[in-house]
């Protein structure tokens, strides 16, 4: 489903990625580990297309992001991707299933069509009769569930989640860990998972490091 071939990206003098290449399979749950600021979420976003690449080729779906315009990109991240980030980015002022239903509403589904499934995935995450919660009432592992339910709910082909864990507690990051996992496999899609955490990766299906000189399993 995803291929990395080469993948270079730098900051003006700095190197951030150094020839990554990387290959994830449909129904595959995978760990990108390093340390903080070696360039995990850079690699994400490049997953993704929102950073550019000064070298090398990512394959997605058998389409080279590389080559695809702006708003190609826009299309394909909004029906093909869900993200999962560390900061949860659940809108405040929406009810759990109002942020739920968003990337639905952008879509252009249907009201009843939201209202199935956003019910349905709130309640896969273990919030079901939360609804109409407003966030100021969630705790922080119940907000990363939203997140997790906004990033599955249109049934993305590739799940990416940057840190996912690093605002919870050890339960609680146990909890969504597992729960995310579940839920990738469950609807068949491929997830990355980036974190500086050993335990965290863990659970995934296969582990590799990201260093200066390129990612290399583990």
């Amino acid at each position: 489903m995803l291929r990395l071939t080469g993948v270079s990206k730098r900051f003006g003098a700095r190197s951030v990625l150094e020839r990554v290449s990387l290959e994830v399979a449909e129904g595959e749950y995978v760990a990108i580990l390093g340390d903080s600021g070696i360039g995990k979420s850079t690699l994400l976003n490049v997953i993704a297309g929102l950073e550019p690449v000064d070298a090398g080729s990512v394959l997605f779906d058998g389409q080279d992001l590389t080559r695809l315009s702006d708003d190609e990109l826009t299309l394909l991240r909004r029906e093909r991707c869900g993200f999962v980030f560390q900061a949860f980015h659940v809108l405040p002022h929406l009810t759990v299933e109002q942020n739920v239903a968003l990337p639905l509403l952008l879509r252009g589904f249907s009201e009843k069509q939201i209202r199935e499934k956003a019910t349905g995935m709130i309640a896969a995450v273990g919030l079901g009769g939360r609804e109409a919660s407003p966030p100021r009432e969630l705790s922080g592992g119940e907000l990363q569930r939203v997140a997790i339910a906004r990033a599955l709910v249109g049934e993305p082909r590739l799940v990416l989640a940057d840190e996912p864990t690093g605002n919870l507690d050890p339960d609680n990051a146990r909890s969504v860990l597992e729960l995310m996992r579940q839920q990738v496999k469950a609807r068949g899609a491929a997830g990355i998972l980036a974190t500086h955490s050993e335990a965290a990766a863990a659970g995934c299906d296969r582990r590799y490091r990201l260093t200066a000189e390129g990612v290399f399993p583990v």
